[in-house]
């Protein structure tokens, strides 16, 4: 119970035993006691289901108190190389910034920054794997910590593979109508289409990565590409992979936007009216689908986005997240699922605690 359920829960008792007798008293204590226990299990916050924080798979609780995890700070390490270039929209085949559901209130990039890290135990010439981040720069620091740190760990138990981390900028503003949604919310491969023929290929061109990495190879191997976002982008993460199994196959979303995202009049709106809610109500696509070949990391946070909002609105992000943990653990999914307390969307501090730990989830059973 939180601060605020347990402040109402104790006037609500002052109240009931101001007006009735102690046995009245009593009863009314009980009601309003298991009314708050109920109403917290149906706002998706029942964390006596969950584990304490930990290894492998399954519903984890992290919080209230945070720390920075020492493999995401700067530990003296060799460092890798960092590259930033330039992608223009109108350049682009796929995204280039004039869709007609684009609302025209709502400014577009004309050009999207593309941030690359190649970390130092990366050798030229191997196909390396690759961690695609969107929102771009994100947590990219936090990431080429992990990286530097992790690369060269003695624990094989606590090791990354030296991927390349490509941290994509979005296309402009937020929420239905715009380039951000669009790219970020829509049920469509586009944006695994957009990655796949548009920025490797620009990461692979690029003069400045050329001449540093003059053999440069991204794996073809979807099980050696991960996707990781927040918010929208976490929304996105899943649906490069749900879409697209066939090229991404490791999946990181944190604080995701499975809620009724999508623009109103998005060609995808017919075939999925409720957007990314979709995945885990209405539709059900999570339990009704086949199951695909994906491993699935999902956050929320215990005070994210609408989090009190009923379920007619379609916009509860606890709610969202709770019924997608489920809906995977249903269908047999290799997951993990982070419920952080005290937090907010998209937390800082909760990368922080969390991402390292993460990233070694994520990566555990990758075999070049």
């Amino acid at each position: 119970m939180d601060t605020l359920a347990f402040r109402n829960f104790v006037l609500t008792a002052v109240k009931i035993m101001r007006k009735q007798t102690a046995w009245n008293f009593l009863w009314g204590l009980a009601t309003v006691s298991l009314g708050l226990i109920c109403g917290e299990i149906a706002d998706g916050q029942d964390l006596a289901s969950k584990k304490a924080y930990g290894p492998g798979n399954g519903d984890f609780v992290v919080g209230p108190d945070y720390r920075l995890d020492p493999d995401l700070s700067d530990r003296g390490n060799p460092k890798g190389k960092q590259f930033e270039f330039r992608m223009r929209l109108a350049d682009s085949k796929i995204f280039p910034g004039t869709d007609t559901t684009l609302d025209a209130n709502k400014e577009v990039r004309k050009e999207r920054k593309i941030f690359v890290y190649v970390p130092a135990a990366y050798q030229d010439g191997t196909e390396a794997p690759v961690l695609v981040m969107h929102d771009g720069p994100s947590n990219l620091n936090l990431v080429r910590n992990a990286l530097d740190n992790l690369t060269i760990s003695k624990d094989p138990s606590r090791k990354l593979p030296a991927f390349i981390a490509i941290s994509i900028e979005n296309g402009g503003n937020d929420g239905k109508g715009s380039q951000r949604g669009l790219e970020y919310d829509t049920m469509s491969d586009r944006l695994a289409r957009f990655v796949q023929e548009e920025v490797f290929a620009a990461v692979l061109s690029h003069p400045e990565i050329k001449a540093a990495y003059p053999n440069l190879s991204l794996t073809d191997n979807p099980w050696g590409r991960a996707v990781m976002g927040c918010s929208s982008g976490g929304a996105a993460a899943l649906s490069m992979g749900w879409f697209r199994p066939d090229l991404f196959r490791r999946l990181i979303t944190y604080s995701g936007t499975f809620v009724d995202q999508q623009d109103d009049d998005a060609p995808e709106e017919p075939k999925y009216p409720l957007g990314a809610w979709e995945y885990h109500s209405s539709m059900k696509l999570l339990e009704t689908s086949d199951k695909k070949p994906l491993r699935i990391f999902t956050h929320v946070a215990d005070k994210d986005l609408r989090f009190n909002d009923a379920e007619e609105t379609y916009h509860n992000w606890v709610m969202a997240n709770e019924r997608t943990a489920k809906a995977l653990a249903s269908k047999g999914y290799d997951y993990r699922y982070v419920f952080s307390k005290d937090s907010r969307h998209c937390d800082r501090k909760v990368f922080e605690h969390t991402l390292a730990d993460t990233l070694v989830w994520m990566w555990q059973d990758y075999a070049p």
